[in-house]
């Protein structure tokens, strides 16, 4: 009787099942491991996937803003340069526009300035190099040498210039002293404009204006508001006080011949420097016993002589508001000074031109002298002016007053 060889054996059957389960079970496990371990991998390479997607967005971020830092930075530079070479280019025009101003100014005072306070003011260099060539030209003096005819001529056109500063100028144009034709008036003109002290309307405008606000912060030339060089001659090389204010003189600017004076204030002045230089050369050839010559009369003659003569004035806006004595009270700190009436010809009593401005006398007694009141008599005596106003008593004895007071 045959059977299965296995039949025979339960046991051996048992241990091959159960060796089939446990290969069963090993198979199950190493799959589920093989499993885990591809999705593990798949998740590793997902998120390694999302970092380099972040990583290459970022970097595609980073590289966009810098590339519009880039751009801006460019832009910017650019814009910095167009502006700056527009800057350049507008200062140039504007430097370009103050030498001609200024250089319009030196032949045609009606070139048009923009008006400047006298708190801001500075001086204008460019507009005044004429003047400062004036005393650069004094030093002239150590190559053309000295001679008594040159230093004569110089003390003569002072002492007539003056004449003419403080006659005509001051007492006429400006305060209507005295009266007289209207060629003598324009005579009056010419013989004030040699002064180089600009034109007649120019500086009876200026005048009438200080008058007004004497010593006040407005005041042009004011030691005590502005301090001494300043007052001086600082105001005279600034631009507040360069134009004519024809408000003060509507008097004055209804002549037109006077306008032309004012307006071409260095004609005169110019004639003047060529006549003293001819007069110089004719001496050296037809009396060279008298040593001298042209560019030593130019020197002494016009040069020195013009630039005392405007110190010699200015002294008076300058000292005689600092320096002296108040017979009067008046509202300003105008004082007489007996040595500036010496150097202006009779200027010097300025307390009592403050007093009362309106007579052609400005030494009120015997003895303060006043040459120029003297020669203004002179010129009434031969009919060329008249009605010389002299000073009321009452105010010609206003100080007994205060005295008493």
């Amino acid at each position: 009787m045959s059977s299965h060889p296995f039949a025979q054996t339960p046991d051996a059957l048992e241990a091959v099942n159960q060796a089939v389960e446990s290969v069963e079970k090993s198979v199950a496990q190493a799959r589920e491991s093989v499993e885990k371990t591809v999705a593990h991998a798949r998740d590793s390479v997902h998120h390694a996937k999302e970092r380099v997607e972040e990583s290459f967005a970022h970097t595609c971020e980073r590289v966009g803003q810098a590339k519009d830092q880039l751009g801006a930075s460019v832009g910017s530079a650019y814009e910095h340069s167009r502006q700056s070479l527009s800057n350049t280019v507008d200062k140039t025009r504007s430097v370009w526009q103050s030498v001609g101003l200024a250089t319009s100014n030196w032949f045609d005072t009606s070139v048009a300035v923009a008006p400047v306070s006298i708190a801001e003011d500075k001086i204008d260099w460019l507009r005044t190099l004429p003047f400062i060539g004036l005393h650069v030209m004094c030093l002239g003096v150590f190559i053309v040498g000295f001679s008594w005819t040159a230093f004569a001529v110089a003390a003569a056109l002072y002492v007539v210039r003056m004449f003419a500063i403080t006659g005509f100028y001051h007492r006429y144009f400006s305060h209507k002293s005295f009266k007289t034709s209207r060629a003598m008036q324009f005579i009056m003109g010419l013989w004030g404009a040699s002064s180089v002290q600009r034109g007649p309307m120019w500086w009876a405008a200026h005048h009438r204006h200080h008058h007004k606000h004497s010593d006040q912060p407005t005041d042009f030339h004011s030691p005590m508001q502005h301090g001494f060089w300043w007052s001086h001659m600082g105001w005279i090389m600034g631009k507040s006080a360069f134009k004519t204010d024809e408000t003060q003189i509507p008097d004055l600017a209804k002549f037109p011949e006077l306008k032309w004076l004012d307006r071409f204030d260095i004609a005169v002045p110019v004639l003047l420097a060529v006549a003293v230089l001819f007069l110089g050369m004719a001496l050296e050839k037809w009396a060279p016993g008298l040593g001298t010559n042209g560019a030593q009369m130019l020197i002494w003659g016009f040069f020195v002589s013009t630039v005392v003569l405007f110190h010699g004035t200015v002294t008076i806006n300058s000292l005689s508001h600092v320096w002296g004595n108040r017979r009067y009270k008046t509202k300003d700190d105008s004082r007489n000074n007996w040595f500036l009436a010496i150097v202006t010809l009779g200027e010097g009593w300025h307390n009592n031109h403050h007093h009362y401005p309106g007579s052609a006398r400005q030494g009120f007694f015997w003895w303060e002298y006043d040459l120029t009141f003297y020669g203004l008599k002179v010129l009434s005596w031969c009919g060329l002016i008249w009605d010389l106003k002299p000073v009321p008593p009452q105010f010609k004895h206003a100080h007994l007053k205060y005295a008493k007071d």
